[in-house]
């Protein structure tokens, strides 16, 4: 399994579908998954911090996993079948025991932000569909500025 992130949630220009884009947090490939406008209004609202005055479903799902004590431990897009994503959700009950539950990627992934959980995605899903992430400089310089950057080399180029 490979860890992921939600790097960019898109729009594709040729069916104006929502897309999101879960890049490899140790490559520079990314994978995306088209996924319903629904979804993907709850997951913008969450990558934006901004909220309904009511619950939207995920936010009732967290509250409900929440007030029964549990806890999402990792969600998982596991396979790709006939073009379709399918995902796991591993949910630890209150007793400590792992429940997995099937769901779609889009509400698997719209739960995990919600919850600050992990996200993984199966070696082999990963390998068959990810493509090279139109991020990946971007990445190499945030990596470069956050960990290997020395300041004072830099103000030495200044003087």
């Amino acid at each position: 399994m490979r860890e992921a992130e939600i790097k960019a949630l898109l729009v594709d220009p040729v069916n104006n579908a929502p897309v999101i884009l879960l890049k490899d947090k140790h490559s520079t490939k990314a994978m995306p998954i088209w996924i319903g406008e629904t979804e993907a209004m709850s997951i913008a609202l969450e990558l934006q911090n901004q909220y309904f005055p009511r619950p939207l479903s995920h936010d009732l799902m967290k509250g409900i996993i929440n007030h029964l004590g549990g806890k999402v431990e990792k969600v998982a897009i596991t396979a790709l079948k006939e073009g379709t994503y399918y995902a796991t959700i591993f949910l630890r009950e209150k007793k400590g025991e792992i429940i997995e539950l099937d769901a779609r990627p889009s509400d698997s992934l719209a739960l995990a932000l919600r919850m600050g959980s992990p996200i993984y995605i199966a070696d082999e899903v990963f390998d068959s569909s990810a493509i090279e992430s139109p991020f990946a400089e971007e990445d190499a310089f945030q990596d470069f500025v956050e960990y290997n950057m020395d300041l004072s080399e830099f103000k030495k180029i200044l003087k």
